[in-house]
């Protein structure tokens, strides 16, 4: 991924289809308890996995379409294949990966990335992996990478039992209900105590089937002491009808403990990213969420952390494009229980060629949480006079013993920089996207450098094409 340019990526993706092939299996269209039942059953599932699964169904036909975000008017779960695989088992090897795929992520420099910069890989195609490896020496220290599968089917079950979705149950909203019925691949993390993983682990998703749903499920465990970088990456080809990610991330970071979770969003403008993603943080222990999200047609992504732990604390730093046709209603949530808890929120968000971009941040200090400090910081700029920004900032103290900040700005692109820049030779489409690369710098920098590369290329294809 980080040598290979975003727009040469997406420009030969736009006409490949892989589920044309002979290999291809897709479950039929629509979400019943018959199909819930076929998924659990292809995943080998425990009766408890099963039970969840039907639950979780029961709960999603009964809730109501959410109503705190953009309009998702134009999804038709009835037009949606909740499973999509190839027949091709998961391999620890690369060399083994069927060319098809392979070529695939190879153009998106996967398997680049792992030899120059990773300690472990996993890639998903569709509902399913096809790719996971993790260095021996990372192994040997006793951390546990595999696909979420093989996890819940072998010596991890009782942990799969004990944290699956636990911190975003099905009752949270339907698309979590969903989720919960019909997920499919992901990964399973876990570090054990005092362990301290020196290079980051990645996982990539691919949806790559039309009319498809993917709804992979990261679990992560970093156990007392232990310090874990995660990075995410997803990207889907563009087609002419809908597609789906349902997507669901739990992290639990033990006392002492630090984790960093990087995702790098690059989905085609069709895609409903409806996608769920929460953090139980505990004494002494460090959340930090780094986020780029670029493309989809329809965001809900709200990142949400509990500082559970005393003197935990968290800190987002995320950018979000949206252009012609997108609607990303995007956030973050800080919820502080614990005393002396700390959080910061950074966002950046940016459109142009009628875009739409809503930012909503939520702290909350809970009685508990004596001498909490919150930060918030978001600043928007549009490219032009078609483009909206909104700020949609909420606030709760229940403590008197309490320091709470929020600021924010609005604004465009100042002619004087662009003059200033085309004056010493850059053209006027090279200075702005130079300026718009600067204001999303708070997020660039917080990335390894290939991924920062990755994120600046996006941001020239965006400015380039709307």
């Amino acid at each position: 991924m980080a040598n290979q340019k975003v727009d040469d990526i997406d420009r030969s993706f736009y006409d490949f289809r892989y589920e044309e092939k002979e290999d291809f299996y897709r479950m039929r269209e629509g979400l019943t308890e018959e199909i819930v039942r076929e998924i659990s059953e292809a995943k080998h599932d425990p009766k408890w996995m099963l039970d969840l699964r039907l639950k979780a169904l029961e709960i999603y036909n009964k809730q109501n379409i959410p109503n705190w975000g953009a309009p998702i008017d134009g999804l038709n779960m009835d037009n949606i294949s909740t499973y999509v695989r190839n027949k091709a088992d998961m391999k620890r090897s690369w060399d083994e990966v069927p060319d098809d795929i392979k070529n695939t992520f190879e153009r998106l420099g996967i398997p680049q990335a792992e030899r120059e910069s990773l300690a472990g890989v996993g890639a998903q195609y569709d509902s399913e992996l096809v790719y996971h490896n993790l260095q021996k020496e990372v192994a040997d220290q006793g951390v546990v990478y595999t696909d979420l599968e093989s996890a819940l089917t072998g010596e991890f079950e009782q942990m799969c039992k004990d944290y699956f979705m636990k911190l975003v149950p099905p009752t949270d909203h339907k698309f979590a209900a969903l989720h919960g019925a019909v997920w499919s691949g992901g990964s399973f993390v876990y570090v054990p105590k005092g362990v301290k993983v020196e290079v980051p682990l990645q996982s990539y998703f691919r949806l790559n089937a039309r009319g498809a749903g993917q709804f992979e499920h990261t679990l992560i465990i970093v156990d007392e002491g232990a310090d874990l970088h995660f990075i995410e990456g997803c990207s889907a080809p563009k087609y002419d009808e809908s597609n789906l990610h349902a997507g669901c991330v739990e992290l639990y970071v033990k006392r002492g403990a630090k984790l960093r979770y990087s995702t790098i969003e690059n989905w085609s403008k069709n895609m409903y990213n409806l996608n769920t993603k929460r953090a139980l943080v505990d004494e002494d222990a460090v959340m930090e969420w780094v986020s780029g999200s670029f493309g989809s047609h329809v965001s809900y992504l709200y990142p949400t952390t509990i500082l559970r732990g005393r003197n935990s604390h968290c800190e987002f730093t995320g950018v979000t494009f949206a252009g012609a046709g997108q609607n990303l209603d995007t956030g973050a949530r800080m919820v502080h229980i614990g005393a002396n808890t700390s959080s910061f929120i950074n966002t950046k968000s940016i459109c142009k060629s009628g875009g739409i971009s809503t930012y909503r941040s939520s702290v909350e200090i809970k009685k508990t949480a004596r001498g909490a400090k919150a930060a918030v910081s978001c600043g928007s700029l549009m490219l032009d006079s078609k483009s909206r920004s909104d700020t949609i900032p909420a606030v709760v103290v229940e403590t008197n013993d309490a320091d709470v900040g929020h600021e924010a700005t609005i604004g465009r692109i100042s002619d004087d920089a662009v003059f200033y820049l085309m004056s010493r030779g850059v053209s006027e489409e090279e200075a702005r996207a130079m300026i718009v690369s600067g204001f999303a710098s708070d997020v660039s920098k917080e990335l390894p450098l290939e991924y920062a590369a990755e994120m600046n290329n996006l941001i020239k294809l965006e400015m380039e094409n709307g």
